[in-house]
């Protein structure tokens, strides 16, 4: 996280800054913690300690120009062509930037042309396409905590979504794992750690712009209401605070208002499967453990066919439904899409809508450049076909109904806009012929200058009987006929001489006059018409944005549900039922990522696996070697329960699941170095999470739990937390371990089982099986593990000694009496000693005696 804190510092000494370097001061002292762009032509240039800054960070050459109170005035400057590369590093950096531009007239300044700060650039408040990732949101969080309670409030300036909530002060990290910001606010006196890895930029504002008295001021004023009671936001004080203080914030970036900024919604936890920040890393649901998009659950199901539907899909794994009946209206019409014939018809027309949600911000903000305006047209056209393959299904006609384009906006755009404009207004070739009249015959002139002044000149030779008179141009002295000096005595009285040359003399005529008028200034007057006629358009467009965004939603949606129904089709996925009782019945499971790996790298197939899971059998001990697929196992029960609550067919023959509320994980080891904790202190902090906010109706993963201390502490700690989850939380537990003491625990309680994933051994290698059996392992085979790894042989001989003499020492040794029951002695066969290997191998009749002496002596070396 970084926070910008540059300042500008006006050179001590004698003299006085020019007017442009006061203007520059002015302007800078009213953004002193941001990089001010300074428009110079057609550079921006930043100076002074913003300057000696932005070199270093954007690797640019850092000049001086003249001085400033005896100082040479630092200076380093960007092509505004290129600015948005630029831009995107310093965001990327935590960096924020004031965009300064010209906005006065040149040509009748006096002084330094008039410029103000048009829009301020943030990480939480991008909104332009070439800065932003099409597949994720950008999201502006603000947050508080007052009394134990946290408020949340997030807006995603590139579509207008404005939520909030207010929950448990120590859901804070499960709350910006799920909504991943880029941005965060709070307050200066908020004595708040945030982690440091978070990858979000932090701004600390004024206390006084949380309150609930301000935020109120704020909202009302942004939607235009007496109060908030139409928003449901009564009981969510502190959230209120947040909301009030991020609006604020983004206008202030913007430099105006926010339009496409309509409705403020209250978040319930209640809606969605919780999942805290632990188990999304360990599900690997959008980015992998090491941080990387690729393998991951999103990476395998994202064939959407729009940018608007990834994010949607991106939303939906962080968001898992709880309610059944919306869950069943997802799979129902994900099942429709999967039985249409006209499915790849649909994603084929899917693949022709643009980026309509993040356009139509574009469009209330007033940035959209005229190849959005090309693209929103275009998309809007291909909307009725679209529509029209949509299958019949309850959802999906509803979603059907709503994309519909706003007819008058459809027509304006195809009327107004050229089928390839320009990428910028300034270059012109934006608006098309016959939209305005004016327009038309500025550009007529332009275009039919020559053929205008080749009819003058033959006009005026018929009429003044001058065979060689010439009708010509140059920039010096504008439009002129030329008439050599021979000739003058014909010259009409309305002529009026321009120039007198060596051999002929220059004329003007009050036709040519006027023509040279219009010419001269049809080029600038279009552009400058043009750009008129395009702002009028974005008026024009402004109230369509509302209509625009529920459009963009809808076809998002349709993208996600057929993106699942491709999935279900070419990864042979099923659809899952739903009952409402305590039930979690996979049969034929399949862990979705890791089979497609398999499959992608040209593998054995996947071993699918059975799970159930009910009162009477709530806890599974799952035992088994390393490598054998216990962490597989586990992590594809999850992504099942997970992708079943998304509304997705499942990778499973059957999948019958009952009321989940969360999914919390404990998998892996991980340290946390910058905030002083070790790997067992991070363990046991998920496990207490884990322990104290599970439920009956949540899924537990426990994967080794105890190992990152002594055996006996952690076979203690395993011991004491498996109770726990089977008498306190009573939850859905699948416990993977290595205690193969645990495995008595079945005998005590009912409602444990114990499995294993099976491996065979054969000659000193093991094989794993991948398959779930009931009862437990019989050993853990992890010599033969490390053996695999590449441990060498001499010390795994050294281990198997050492094993032998461990397991003989516990015979008769009595630990936790009231848990464990007496050990069996373990005699192992004992390892063949390679002298002994040697002579076995050996024929004695074949030796020679030189030979059978030098055989002597090497294994009389090698026994020592």
């Amino acid at each position: 996280m970084a926070v910008s804190t540059s300042k500008t510092k006006t050179p001590a000494g004698a003299g006085q800054p020019t007017p442009m370097m006061q203007q520059y001061q002015r302007i800078k002292a009213e953004h002193p913690d941001k990089l001010v762009f300074y428009r110079m032509g057609d550079f921006y240039e930043l100076f002074y300690d913003d300057a000696i800054k932005a070199s270093r960070l954007l690797d640019i050459t850092l000049t001086a120009r003249g001085q400033s109170g005896g100082e040479p005035i630092k200076m380093a400057g960007v092509p505004f062509h290129a600015v948005e590369q630029y831009l995107a590093r310093l965001v990327k950096l935590g960096e924020s930037v004031a965009i300064c531009e010209q906005i006065g007239d040149p040509n009748t300044s006096k002084g330094p042309v008039e410029r103000k700060v048009v829009r301020v650039v943030t990480p939480g408040t991008l909104t332009d396409a070439a800065l932003l990732d099409d597949k994720r949101e950008n999201r502006l969080l603000a947050l508080n905590a007052i009394k134990g309670r946290l408020g949340l409030a997030w807006l995603t300036l590139s579509s207008g979504e404005f939520k909030l909530m207010e929950t448990e002060a120590e859901s804070l990290l499960s709350e910006l794992e799920r909504l991943r910001p880029a941005e965060v606010l709070l307050p200066d006196d908020l004595a708040l750690e945030l982690p440091t890895t978070a990858g979000f930029a932090v701004r600390r504002l004024p206390p006084w712009k949380f309150s609930i008295d301000s935020a109120e001021r704020s909202l009302t004023r942004q939607f235009q209401t007496q109060d908030l009671a139409g928003f449901g936001v009564e009981r969510a004080g502190v959230g209120v605070g947040c909301a009030g203080a991020l609006i604020d914030y983004a206008r202030d970036t913007q430099c105006g208002a926010l339009p496409h900024v309509t409705a403020l919604s209250v978040e319930s936890p209640g809606l969605y499967l919780t999942l805290d920040g632990a188990t999304r890393r360990n599900l690997e649901l959008t980015e992998t453990i090491r941080g990387e998009s690729h393998p991951t659950l999103f990476s395998l199901l994202d064939v959407c066919a729009t940018a608007m539907g990834s994010r949607l899909l991106r939303h939906w794994l962080h968001h898992p439904l709880r309610r059944h009946g919306k869950i069943m209206r997802r799979r129902d019409a994900v099942a429709s899409l999967v039985e249409s014939v006209q499915l790849g018809d649909l994603r084929n027309g899917l693949a022709q809508i643009h980026d309509i949600e993040r356009i139509a911000a574009r469009v209330a903000l007033r940035s959209a450049r005229p190849r959005d305006l090309a693209a929103l047209r275009d998309s809007l056209r291909a909307l009725p076909d679209l529509a029209a393959r949509v299958p019949d299904n309850a959802l999906l006609a509803d979603i059907a109904q709503r994309i519909v384009p706003p007819p008058v906006t459809l027509a304006l755009l195809e009327a107004a806009i050229l089928d390839e404009p320009a990428a910028l207004v300034r270059e012109g070739g934006v608006i098309r012929d016959g939209y305005d009249a004016t327009l038309d015959e500025l550009r007529a002139i332009q275009s039919n200058c020559g053929d205008f002044l080749l009819a003058l000149e033959a006009s005026e030779r018929a009429r003044t009987g001058i065979p060689n008179l010439r009708v010509e141009y140059n920039r010096v002295h504008g439009f002129y006929i030329e008439v050599t000096n021979g000739q003058t005595d014909k010259v009409p009285d309305d002529y009026r001489r321009r120039q007198t040359l060596k051999n002929a003399e220059r004329y003007i005529t009050p036709e040519l006059k006027a023509f040279e008028d219009k010419a001269l200034s049809a080029q600038e007057r279009a552009l400058a018409l043009e750009k008129s006629l395009y702002d009028t358009i974005l008026d024009t467009l402004a109230p369509e944005v509302p209509a625009l965004q529920a459009l963009a939603q809808a076809v998002a949606a349709l993208d996600v549900l057929t993106a699942f129904a491709d999935r279900a089709a070419a990864l042979d996925w099923t659809a899952p039922a739903f009952v409402d009782e305590i039930r979690l019945d996979i049969e034929g499971g399949r862990h979705p990522v890791v089979e497609q790996q398999l499959l992608d790298a040209g593998s054995e197939a996947f071993i699918a696996n059975d799970l159930r899971l009910e009162p009477q059998r709530k806890l599974l001990l799952i035992t088994g070697p390393n490598m054998g697929g216990k962490s597989t196992y586990m992590r594809q029960a999850a992504l099942i329960v997970l992708l079943a609550h998304c509304g997705s067919f499942v990778p499973a023959r059957r999948a019958c699941l009952g009321r989940i509320d969360r999914i919390f994980t404990r998998i892996g080891a991980s340290d946390d170095l910058a905030g002083g904790r070790s790997t067992f202190m991070v363990e046991m902090t998920e496990t207490a999470n884990i322990l104290n906010n599970a439920s009956e109706e949540a899924l537990v993963l426990m994967d080794e739990v105890g190992r990152g201390t002594s055996t006996f502490d952690g076979l203690a700690l395993a011991w004491a937390i498996a109770r726990a989850l089977i008498e306190k939380n009573r939850s859905y537990t699948l416990f993977a371990t290595h205690y193969f003491e645990l495995t008595r625990l079945a005998s005590e309680y009912a409602q444990v089982a114990n499995v294993h994933l099976d491996a065979v051994e054969h000659k000193d290698k093991i094989v794993f099986l991948h398959s779930v059996e009931e009862g437990p392992a019989s050993q853990s085979y992890g010599l033969q593990v490390a053996q695999l790894a590449g441990v060498p042989r001499d010390t795994i001989r050294q281990a198997k000694r050492h094993l032998v003499e461990l397991e003989n020492q516990s015979v008769g040794r009595q630990i936790q009496g009231d848990l464990f029951a007496q050990p069996v002695p373990v005699v192992a066969e004992p390892e063949p000693h390679p002298v002994l290997e040697r002579l076995a191998a050996l024929d004695p009749d074949s030796l020679t005696p030189r030979a059978a002496l030098e055989l002597l002596y090497e294994l009389h070396r090698a026994a020592n």
